[in-house]
Order: structure tokens, then C-alpha cells, then sequence
């Protein structure tokens, strides 16, 4: 087998990330009296959010994070953030992880339309291309009542970008011009967004983008998931006020991926026709259709914000299915749902001798989510799932201290061939709490129940009839979600205006009643048709016999001085079962594990048109436990250099360069999968990360 290189300069990369920090120090403190203040945060949170909401729910906005602005990936936006990881290398099969638990188990939206469902365990179920994004706002673990179903780590907000958000003061109509490249893969990227406001109450907005890539490789020089892949992207959006209180909105949002992948996509390519891993033709599609409303007098009482969408996600192989049978097919999720929620602020101007102030939150969220597949031109079946939540949520502050009670409603009707149709009827709650101990320093502690009802099948093993056993006895899958910390922010330090936060928090997740998706098949021991035990040949929903805790740290410290910024944080999740010790299972079928991870992001800003920062990322080995195939996720240590400048005599003019993986490592992120290697060549089969790669980006908007 052929090793994964070790972290063998990590001495000598320890030195230069030293070095690294000390001459932007050196720099930063002869220019601290002539420079403006910059804005290089890697996370931006919203200035008037409680401590709690600021440690639990980190916002990354592109604009803001140089990685992102060249992000081809998920992992370019979201891994800044403790807690997650985002494994998988191509378009195909990109996999956000929040304490471990994958996008299966976190409510995942797109402009506030959830991305519901899986189709196949060897490809992602996200898909969206960064360019489109202008924030991803992350929920670290569930702790609010407001998130709803299927959130059981938490959840992700991406939002597209909006005319309002690109629009000069006074002007009625621009452009932005994105070009960027990659040389890993000889990936290029080509874009066009046109914005407008033809009048002081409505805003246009249309973008369209091209992404084209070749085969990359890892640090060895192998070829990694593709030989090509074409990618294509369109938003549409228009918004408008209807006096000052009103306002609609509507959008559409697509991506398509299209090129020749493995056939298991998480898994190295086996070239040559009826190979283990053939590479064959697929595409992905992702169309996203949105209409919002909000509606906001000037009333402490009414504050409503409502949406309705449908999202459809398709993944499908053309091949010639009379040469290679069952090699041919379609799947595909749709998610059609709306939301209403209001929002009303309680005090002593509403209720005389009311104690402190109320935050009301009070919402209704539907959502139905339906499966289909079809294999070699032949339906082979479909289902759907059905949830409808009523939520209450009191956010009541007292001085330096504060507390919010929540209470949920959900009424969950299972597919059909999961679960037989079964309803479930489930109230949970929550509690949060902080204590302002000290200027600018709170404690906080947050217990939030969870509920998951029986999700749909992977769409690829949508099998209606014989070979299925449908678990009318199924449970959902329930528990709880505690975390406890501290928050605080010092200023002063050095100079007048700089800025320290520092967080540190515990979490315990427990999960009862876990479910597991069983099929037969080469190794593995499927269902007895008749019964649901274990040792037949039905495919199948059971729940584990025993229940999982996944416990872990998370550490942030963030210095920001003038135009100067650092941030050091540290993450640690572990899963393990009350018996038998295994950790969870992702539905991969590899260790959810993650592993301890270290990151060193800085910033500075030598001058008022030019940005230079560094990123190290090391991430520990680990060991799972999941009583299957898994082995030793080897540990890694990654190093990224990057510069934006924007020069003063072209306005709206920007360049950015950044060089990734500075070192060449060969290594895979431990939110991929990584299992035994193949016993035929020993090669370990997992979806390596690029090597060096060297990105270029150009931008002018006007």
C-alpha cells in the first residue's frame, strides 16, 4: 500500500508560520498611525447578537475571507468555522460535517429553502457553487427550537448574494466581472452578475457562471475523481417594497455539474471499462425556486417574515445500459415547503411593570420532501415524508442576565416504504441561559431535545415491493443537545481600540434510537424479509441497540488591532456508543469521527489596497471504532498564503493570488471517507485533497 505522507516538515512549518506572524507584526506596528482600519475578519458575526448566539452561531461572509473569494469548494468557506468539516474533492461530493455528523443529520438551506434527502452514499447531497454565495451562516450543534426537523447537529444558511448588497449609493444599474483560475486542475471560472434598481422600491438582480475543470491530483501526483467536469450556474432575483412596511421577493437559483466521475465518487478511479471503479458519465442538477415575504411596521409587535419554495436535486448516469446494466440511472429529491414567523419585542412600552424585555419568536414551518429512481429507463420506485412543527421561543433579557425557554411541535408522517406511513407526534424543548459576570464576559449554557423522524431512502435504493422490508415498528430518532461555556471580550490591550475575544464551550449530543439503513450485498448481511432481524437479503431501516453520545471542546481566540487581525481555534469531537464503545457511523458507513483540529488564520493589511493573509490547519490522527471497515485516519498539516490587492487607479478593481497546500501534502480530510485499502493493489480508498495549488482571481465591478 502506498503511504499517506506524513506531516514530516511540521517542525520546520511550525518555524515559518512563527516567522510568518512575526513580520506581519513587525510591518503591522510601523503602520499603525497612517492606515485605516481594515475588515479582515474570517468570521463576522452580527454586533448586537447576545455571547451565546456569537459562539453558537458563526456567520462567514465572502467579501470578507480571502480563501472564500477563490473558493471552487465548500471547504474554502466553511472549515474556518470550529466544529466543521468539510470533506469530499470534486462537485459531486462535497460533504459538511458539524461535530461529526454530516449534511444527513443538519438542516441545510439555500436562501432559506431546505436541501432535504440522499440519493446515493457514495456522493454528496449538496449542491452549490460558491461563486453564487455571499454568506454561510453555521448553527454548531442544535441549539434552538426555531431550527425545526432534521437537525440534529445543527444547520447551515447559505445565502446568494442580492442586488442590495452590490448597488452603490445612488446608482441605478452596474455589473461585476469574476474570472479566476486554478492550476491543480486547470480549472477556470467565468462569471457575470448585472444588478439594478430601476426605481427607489425594486431591485433586479442576474448572474451566470461557468466553471470548467480538469483531472487534479494529490500530493503524490495522482489523479484524483475526474478527467473533466463541466459546471454551470444561474441566480435570478427581484425584490421590491410595496409602500414602507411590505416587501416580496423572488428567486431562482441553479447548479448543474456535469462530467465523467468514478462510479463511487468518494473512491479512487479504476480506469478501464467493468473496472471496480469505472469512470462514467454523470450530472447534477440543482434547481432552487423561492418566494419570500416580509412584512414590518413600525410595531414592536409584528416583525413577520415568510417564504414558500421547491428545491429539485437530480443525479443521473448516461450510459449505454445494454453494455453496462444498473450502471444506467436517474434519481432525484424534491422539497417543496414555507415558513412563517414573527417576531414581537415585549417591554415596559407594551406592558406596564413588565420585568426586563421580551423576545418573541412564534413560527409555523411545512415542508414535504418526495424520492424518485428509475435504473436502466424502468421506474423502480418513489416515496415521501411529510413535517409540520409549531414553535414558541422567548428570548427574555433581565439586566446582565438573560434566559430563553422554547417549546416545539412537530407532527411527522414517515415514507411509506421506510416506515409504512407512520405518524409521529413529538413536543420537545429548550432552555439557554447567560450571566454577564464581568464587563464584557458572560457565561452561558444552552439544553435543547431533539427529534428526527424516519427519513426517505437513499433515492438509489428506492425499491418498492420485494426486497424491502418496511419497519413499521421504527422509532424516531430522539435526544438532547447541552452545551455550557464562556465568552469574553478584552480591549485595551495595546493600543486603544484593538480587541481579544476569546471562547471556550463543552457539548454533550445524545442520540436514541439511531437508524441505520441495512442492505445485503458482498459483505454485508441484509434483513430477514419477514421478520427485520439481521441475516437476510431485504434492504431496510432499523434502529441501533444502543444509544450515542458525542462529546467534545471547542476554543476560539480572536485579536483584531488596527489592521491587523488573528485567530486561533481549536476543535475536538468524539463519538461513542453506551455498549459498545463504537462511534457513530456516518451514512457513508465510515467513523463520524473528526479528529482534534488546530487552525492559525492572520490577517494584515500593509497598505489601504493590498490584504495578505496565512492559514494553518493541523488535524490529528484518529482511530475509529465503528466495528467495521474503517482504519486509521492519518493526520494532516496544511499551509496557505494568499494576497488581494486593489489598486486606487482603477475603481472597483480587485486581484487576489493564494497559494494552497503551500507544501504539497498528500492527505484526506477526515470528513471524507476513509476505509481499508482496495485488496488488490493496496490502495487506500478515500478521496484525497489537491496538492499544491496555485489560485489566481480578477474582479471588477462598476
Amino acid at each position: 500500500m502506498r503511504e499517506v505522507k506524513s506531516a514530516t516538515f511540521s517542525n520546520q512549518l511550525t518555524v515559518l508560520s512563527m516567522a510568518v506572524s512575526a513580520v506581519l507584526w513587525s510591518q503591522m506596528a510601523m503602520a499603525l498611525e497612517e492606515l485605516p482600519s481594515t475588515t479582515l475578519q474570517t468570521i463576522t458575526v452580527t454586533a448586537n447578537s447576545s455571547a451565546r448566539e456569537r459562539v453558537q452561531e458563526d456567520g462567514v461572509y465572502i467579501e470578507d475571507y480571502t480563501p472564500a473569494a477563490q473558493a471552487n469548494h465548500l471547504s474554502d468557506v466553511l472549515n474556518v468555522v470550529p466544529g466543521v468539516t468539510v470533506g469530499g474533492t470534486s462537485s459531486v461530493n462535497q460533504r459538511v460535517r458539524i461535530r461529526g455528523l454530516d449534511d444527513t443529520n443538519l438542516k441545510v438551506t439555500i436562501d432559506g429553502a431546505r436541501q432535504q434527502g440522499k440519493m446515493f452514499y457514495h456522493m454528496g447531497d449538496l449542491t452549490i457553487d460558491p461563486d453564487l454565495l455571499k454568506q454561510a451562516d453555521v448553527s454548531v450543534g442544535n441549539n434552538s427550537v426555531t431550527l425545526g426537523n432534521d437537525a440534529l447537529g445543527g444547520a447551515v444558511a447559505f445565502k446568494t448574494v442580492d442586488a442590495a448588497d452590490l448597488l452603490k449609493p445612488g446608482q441605478k444599474i452596474g455589473a461585476k466581472l469574476h474570472a479566476g483560475y486554478a492550476s491543480n486542475n486547470d480549472e477556470l471560472l467565468t462569471s457575470a452578475t448585472v444588478f439594478a434598481a430601476p426605481t427607489e422600491n425594486v431591485d433586479l438582480l442576474a448572474y451566470y457562471g461557468k466553471r470548467d475543470a480538469e483531472a487534479g491530483e494529490d500530493g503524490e501526483g495522482r489523479k484524483i475523481q475526474t478527467e473533466d467536469s463541466k459546471g454551470e450556474n444561474i441566480l435570478l432575483k427581484v425584490g421590491a417594497y410595496v409602500g414602507d412596511e411590505h416587501h416580496v421577493g423572488a428567486s431562482f437559483s441553479s447548479t448543474e455539474n456535469e462530467g465523467r466521475f468514478p462510479l463511487r465518487p468518494d473512491f479512487p478511479a479504476s480506469p478501464g471499462v467493468g473496472s471496480w471503479n469505472e469512470i462514467l458519465p454523470h450530472k447534477v442538477k440543482r434547481d432552487t425556486y423561492g418566494l419570500d415575504y416580509t412584512y414590518n411596521p413600525v410595531n414592536k409587535l409584528i416583525d413577520i417574515d415568510s417564504n414558500v419554495y421547491q428545491t429539485k436535486t437530480r443525479i443521473s448516469r448516461d450510459t449505454d445500459y445494454t453494455v453496462n446494466p444498473g450502471y444506467d440511472w436517474e434519481a432525484g429529491v424534491k422539497t417543496t415547503g414555507g415558513k412563517i414567523q414573527n417576531t414581537s419585542v415585549i417591554d415596559n412600552s407594551i406592558v406596564e411593570g413588565i420585568s426586563g424585555t421580551h423576545k418573541l419568536i412564534a413560527g409555523v414551518e411545512h415542508y414535504k420532501k418526495e424520492s424518485e429512481m428509475a435504473r436502466d429507463g424502468t421506474s423502480t420506485g418513489t416515496d415521501e415524508a411529510k413535517n409540520t412543527s409549531v414553535y414558541l421561543e422567548d428570548q427574555w433579557q433581565m439586566g446582565k442576565f438573560s434566559l430563553t425557554p422554547g417549546v416545539r411541535y412537530d407532527r411527522y408522517d414517515s415514507p411509506e416504504f421506510v416506515a409504512g406511513g407512520k405518524t409521529y407526534n413529538n413536543v420537545v424543548g429548550g432552555l439557554a441561559a447567560s450571566y454577564e459576570i464581568a464587563p464584557r464576559t458572560q457565561l452561558f449554557a444552552s439544553y435543547t431535545q431533539l427529534f428526527n423522524g424516519p427519513d426517505l431512502s437513499q433515492a438509489i435504493f428506492n425499491q418498492n415491493g420485494a426486497g424491502t422490508f418496511v419497519n413499521n415498528d421504527l422509532k424516531a430518532e430522539e435526544g438532547d443537545n447541552a452545551e455550557v461555556g464562556i465568552v469574553s471580550t478584552l480591549r485595551g490591550l495595546t493600543t486603544d481600540d484593538d480587541a481579544l475575544q476569546l471562547s471556550a464551550k463543552y457539548f454533550e449530543t445524545n442520540i436514541e434510537n439511531y437508524i441505520e439503513f441495512v442492505r445485503s450485498g458482498g459483505s454485508r448481511i441484509g434483513l430477514d424479509c419477514a421478520t427485520g432481524q439481521l441475516g437476510g437479503s431485504c434492504q431496510g431501516a432499523i434502529n441501533k441497540d444502543e444509544d450515542y453520545k458525542i462529546k467534545g471542546v471547542e476554543l476560539a481566540a480572536d485579536y483584531k488591532m488596527n489592521n491587523f487581525n488573528m485567530g486561533l481555534s481549536y476543535a475536538h469531537t468524539r463519538s461513542k456508543g453506551e455498549d459498545s464503545g463504537h462511534s457513530i457511523s456516518s451514512v457513508t458507513g465510515s467513523s463520524s469521527d473528526s479528529g482534534d483540529k488546530y487552525m492559525v488564520n492572520l490577517g494584515y493589511a500593509p497598505t489601504d489596497t493590498t490584504e495578505l493573509g496565512w492559514r494553518s490547519t493541523y488535524v490529528a490522527s484518529v482511530t475509529p471504532n465503528t466495528g467495521g471497515d474503517d482504519i486509521e485516519k492519518p493526520g494532516y498539516d496544511v499551509h496557505d498564503i494568499f494576497m488581494s490587492y486593489s489598486p486606487k487607479q482603477v475603481d472597483g478593481l480587485k486581484a487576489t493570488v493564494g497559494v494552497y497546500n503551500i507544501f504539497d501534502e498528500t492527505y484526506a480530510s477526515h470528513a471524507s471517507r476513509i476505509v481499508a485499502p482496495r485488496p488488490d493493489d493496496g490502495t487506500l480508498r478515500t478521496d484525497f485533497e489537491p496538492g499544491r495549488n496555485v489560485k489566481a482571481s480578477l474582479t471588477y465591478q462598476f
